[in-house]
């Protein structure tokens, strides 16, 4: 029995380091959500009432959900057992059910039940799939399905549909296109700390981390699968991020963040090269530290100001320096800004898909522009979200809310500076630490790299640049500035309009908006409005159809059920004289 529980896990470079980051954001998700889960004793600002503040649950159960959500991701994380896997698996789709219940938003309920199910009908997916590859195994005993001995070659329809099928659990855990839709809904109604240990971290860790088993230990992936993965990804980036462009509530647009970041670890493990795949890992981990970080600074901004709607907020900065310069920092990381972590993983992604081109790849151009484009759409919409949260200036409504406002307390800012410190340490000494510690320990082969970075140069030359601009700036602004109205054409705006000049803003929101005036786009974005791309939602009206054509048919009528009799004895009859 003990023989066989120590075979039961794998304890190798990728499970602990997986495994380790795994209790490392549990600890700064309880120690953050003990600040902000408590409930404002009394509504201090003019915006409380706009949004209820922070929900008010029952903490026990919380906490032992998060706590019970850690040891079931460890538990499949370390699991080499395939059928004990699943059983971890599965009681995280109940744990995530639970934890975005916990919010007080009035859609908290359904986008619980949507997650569940978009979850556990991928899950019901991968026990096809494991049934299959239990067929394929020979049939072995179930306790001999070990992901270690698995190697199976893509070479008939049984395998290709196994591997989809288990994929797709994966995929879905992880947020990718088409099983991506829970992930925004989650972010926008579950309480923030969720939305930062979940769909940010924890589940972008596991459902890549199995994606990653797959793909490259568990199956032989042929290079046409390969071409498939990578244009999966590459249509993942830009298909979210470009709704991001166009969203107006904060938690929502790094929602759909969160999915376009996905599309760059498909894109990575799919190249099947293995720069590309650890720069698909790499980034697996700098997407879990910076997006934390811009959900917990953004919720740090929900705290105080009582609503994430970007119409009603602005001029953070001055109030809240470290939620201010923290999200700064993870903004930049995720745009891919050298030298902060995400540019690096990127970089390595870029340079596994140029390497597919060399092996004689036709399409890397493709690829390799739409992950480039996808990082500059990115950079694009967290200028708009910095504009709108921290340094645009606030409504008339909220300006007097912002003075009033302080930084929140250590329990939530302190979390948040060790993800921007990390997201800074592991761009700067990314060869030295993550890599050489956690990524490369994982690939069994060399990487050779096809470029030059060498982070450490690199960014004392970056600190350089910015030391001779701000001593520019200093000495530009050594005379004396004189204060007037905004004028536009040599004309004081105060002459057109009642309106005083410091009331008036340009408000983030608006950036972009533009873009879905665009022929194709202005088609796109209301069809998505209309969830037309939502599995969930088309799920559901096809089901509801079904039921709807089947309540008609059986509808408790004597003489309607004798008619399908008859009809199915004359079906019968003619089959059979065939």
């Amino acid at each position: 029995m003990s023989c066989w529980c120590l075979a039961a896990f794998r304890f190798d470079h990728l499970s602990v380091f997986v495994g380790t980051f795994v209790g490392l954001f549990t600890v700064l998700t309880l120690g953050y959500s003990s600040e902000f889960m408590r409930k404002n004793p009394t509504p201090h600002y003019p915006l409380s009432t706009i949004h209820s503040p922070p929900p008010s649950v029952p903490l026990f159960r919380y906490y032992a959900c998060v706590i019970l959500t850690c040891a079931a991701s460890l538990g499949a994380v370390f699991s080499n057992n395939l059928v004990l896997f699943m059983v971890f698996w599965g009681f995280l789709g109940l744990l995530l059910y639970l934890l975005i219940g916990f919010g007080e938003n009035a859609r908290s309920s359904y986008t619980a039940k949507k997650a569940f199910i978009i979850i556990g009908g991928t899950d019901a997916f991968m026990l096809l799939g494991l049934a299959l590859l239990w067929h394929l195994a020979g049939r072995p005993a179930l306790t001999s399905l070990k992901m270690s001995a698995v190697s199976v070659a893509l070479d008939s329809k049984t395998a290709m549909a196994a591997y989809l099928c288990l994929a797709a659990g994966a995929l879905a855990k992880a947020g990718a296109m088409p099983f991506h839709t829970w992930v925004p809904d989650t972010a926008e109604d579950a309480p923030t700390p969720v939305a930062a240990f979940l769909p940010a971290s924890l589940d972008k860790l596991l459902g890549i981390y199995f994606f990653f088993r797959l793909t490259v230990g568990m199956f032989q992936v042929t290079p046409g699968m390969n071409t498939f993965l990578m244009l999966l990804g590459s249509f993942t980036i830009v298909a979210a991020v470009m709704m991001a462009l166009v969203q107006h509530d904060l938690k929502r647009l790094l929602g759909y963040h969160a999915v376009s970041q996905v599309g760059y670890m498909v894109l990575g493990i799919g190249t099947g090269n293995p720069i590309g795949i650890a720069g698909g890992l790499f980034h697996m981990l700098n997407n879990t530290i910076y997006k934390s970080c811009l959900f917990l600074a953004g919720g740090a901004v929900e705290k105080r100001a009582g609503t994430t709607d970007l119409d009603k907020l602005g001029g953070f900065a001055k109030a809240m320096p470290i939620s201010f310069v923290t999200f700064l920092v993870a903004s930049l990381a995720i745009s891919g800004v050298p030298p902060f972590n995400g540019f690096v993983s990127k970089w390595m992604v870029y340079q596994g898909v140029i390497e597919t081109g060399r092996a004689g790849g036709a399409n890397w151009v493709l690829w390799l522009v739409a992950a480039m484009f996808g990082s500059a759409l990115t950079l694009a919409s967290f200028m708009k979200l910095l504009h709108a949260v921290f340094l645009g200036q606030p409504s008339a409504e909220a300006r007097a809310q912002v003075e009033g406002t302080r930084e929140v307390g250590p329990a939530m800012w302190l979390p948040m500076v060790i993800l921007a410190g990390l997201c800074v340490v592991f761009g700067v000494f990314a060869f030295n630490l993550p890599l050489k510690l956690f990524i490369l320990p994982s690939i069994e082969t060399g990487i050779i790299y096809a470029g030059a970075w060498r982070s450490v140069v690199a960014t004392a030359l970056i600190l350089i640049g910015l030391a001779i601009g701000v001593i520019i700036y200093l000495v530009g602004a050594a005379e004396k500035a004189r204060i007037v109205e905004p004028f536009v054409g040599g004309e004081t705006l105060s002459d057109h309009t009642d309106v005083p000049w410091r009331d008036m803003r340009m408000s983030g929101v608006d950036f972009y908006r533009t873009i879905q005036q665009v022929d194709f786009l202005r088609v796109v974005y209301p069809l998505a409005e209309k969830k037309v791309f939502d599995v969930y939602d088309v799920g559901m009206k096809v089901t509801f159809g079904i039921n709807k054509a089947l309540g008609y048919i059986h509808n408790g009528v004597l003489p309607r059920y004798l008619g399908w009799c008859l009809l199915g004895a004359v079906i019968i009859l003619y089959v059979l004289s065939r």
